[in-house]
């Protein structure tokens, strides 16, 4: 014989969800084993978690209107000794403090996919003027046999029998408040609430696999080391034929035989003969496109000396020109000297009085630690 749910609560069958809710709660109140620790009293609160179970859920309360016993048919947790998924922790939270105790419900089969993260290297040149990059990234794919529907024959997923479309089991637990319900996702469906009848060969009804794919990067001309460019939609695809994450492709700029990079200036180190220094010159240095860059070398020219070339360095990055090109002065003194070369350096020193090896403090021409020294000099 069917159960009197509403008599048990003490409400008329057209009493509304908030009605039910409130007699629940003041039966909870007066039953609870906390409050009234008889065996009638634990009897009558395992009885009012039931009604309300059965009554604030529309399917279970379906049965009832119709002359059925929803816990008699398998349909909830309601056997002698327990009590059902509103009857939990949850319930008893709400029968106190006036919270709510709804289940969290099935979590959808269609998840979104995650996002990848592909790293790839490039040249100094490849940054300087912008590249294109063939990758073959190895991701979560849609599955194309079953269109990531997950089904073998394409119909639709149906209800699980092990938590009837709740997605979570629930089971009780004794603490020091008593009887507790806990819930965790459902073994059968993980949670989603249904099950495909006949799972896809290829993919196993996830709706994805994994495979491998070319796609083509456009890597922007100035690029820096560690910057990342962002693809929309080329990432993972989500469980369930979900929409794909994003796809971030970090780019490592390779060192550089001849250029030194600093943001979006270059840094090279040139040499220079002594004597070419000393009377000026023009020398030419290969650029990054290959190019012929003419650097003038003025009389008089120093070692360590810095050239600036406005306009030569990297191309700058969401914005127009360039940077600047640094040439570092490398002073080279010839270490072997022919006979010829020799005497006319020996007339040259002749003719030169300034050749004096003893630093004088305030001279112009003061060494580069000399400088330094007298910086930091008090006075």
């Amino acid at each position: 014989m069917a159960r009197d749910y509403y008599g048990i609560l003490g409400v008329d069958r057209n009493a509304t969800d908030s009605e039910i809710k409130k007699a629940y709660r003041k039966l909870a109140r007066k039953y609870h084993p906390d409050v009234n620790p008889g065996e009638e009293a634990a009897e009558k609160f395992r009885e009012a978690s039931v009604a309300h179970e059965v009554l604030t859920d529309p399917d279970k309360r379906r049965i009832v209107d119709m002359g059925g016993d929803p816990m008699e048919q398998g349909g909830g947790a309601g056997h002698p000794g327990g009590f059902g998924g509103s009857g939990g922790l949850g319930d008893i939270f709400d029968a106190f403090f006036g919270g709510g105790g709804a289940s969290r419900g099935p979590r959808s089969r269609v998840q979104p996919g995650s996002d990848t993260l592909w790293r790839t290297s490039i040249t100094l040149e490849d940054a300087y003027t912008g590249t294109k990059k063939d990758l073959t990234l190895d991701t979560a794919v849609l599955c194309t046999h079953c269109h990531g529907s997950g089904s073998e024959s394409g119909k639709k997923p149906h209800t699980c029998g092990t938590c009837h479309g709740s997605g979570e089991i629930q089971e009780v637990q004794r603490s020091f408040l008593g009887n507790v319900m806990t819930s965790r996702p459902c073994h059968t469906c993980d949670g989603t609430g249904e099950v495909i009848p006949d799972p896809c060969q290829e993919c196993s009804g996830d709706g994805r696999v994994r495979a491998r794919r070319d796609i083509v990067a456009n890597i922007p001309a100035g690029i820096q080391s560690g910057m990342r460019i962002r693809m929309a939609g080329q990432g993972e695809v989500g469980s369930g034929g979900g929409p794909a994450g994003d796809l971030y492709i970090e780019v490592m700029v390779r060192p550089h035989a001849v250029f030194t990079r600093d943001g979006d200036n270059l840094h090279a180190s040139i040499r220079v003969p002594m004597i070419d220094a000393a009377l000026g010159t023009e020398l030419e240095v290969e650029s990054l496109t290959g190019e012929e860059v003419t650097v003038t070398i003025p009389a008089g020219t120093q070692p360590n000396d810095v050239i600036t070339m406005e306009g030569e360095g990297m191309t700058r990055l969401r914005s127009e020109g360039r940077g600047d090109l640094m040439a570092h002065v490398d002073l080279f003194v010839p270490t072997e000297l022919d006979e010829h070369t020799r005497e006319l350096l020996e007339k040259i020193r002749d003719h030169r009085s300034d050749n004096s090896s003893v630093h004088r403090e305030g001279d112009d021409n003061s060494g580069f630690f000399d400088k330094i020294k007298n910086r930091f000099r008090t006075k």
